[in-house]
């Protein structure tokens, strides 16, 4: 298991299309790949409802936690495509 923080910088937050864009790249990995927020909250990032009703705004912090054969490769490009503003 891998895990990351990373600030959201996108000035919407995670609204239906960087949502979107940031479930399609955790779709191209086998690993179970999941965000913390909050107080102990947790999202799937393969499900952009479960995405979108963590209610992420800019300035919030999550942590990508990735467990599976792909891990490292996982956690890398979420993290990439996330500080690469999801499309914004």
């Amino acid at each position: 298991m891998v895990s990351q923080k990373v600030l959201i910088k996108n000035p919407t937050g995670l609204h239906l299309r960087p949502a979107g864009i940031l479930c399609k790249e955790a779709m191209q990995y086998k690993s179970l790949i999941t965000f913390r927020f909050g107080d102990d909250n947790t999202a799937n990032a393969k499900s952009v409802l479960s995405v979108l009703g963590a209610c992420i705004k800019c300035g919030d912090e999550i942590e990508f936690v990735c467990e599976g054969e792909d891990e490292d490769k996982a956690l890398e490009a979420l993290v990439a495509v996330v500080e690469a503003g999801l499309g914004e």
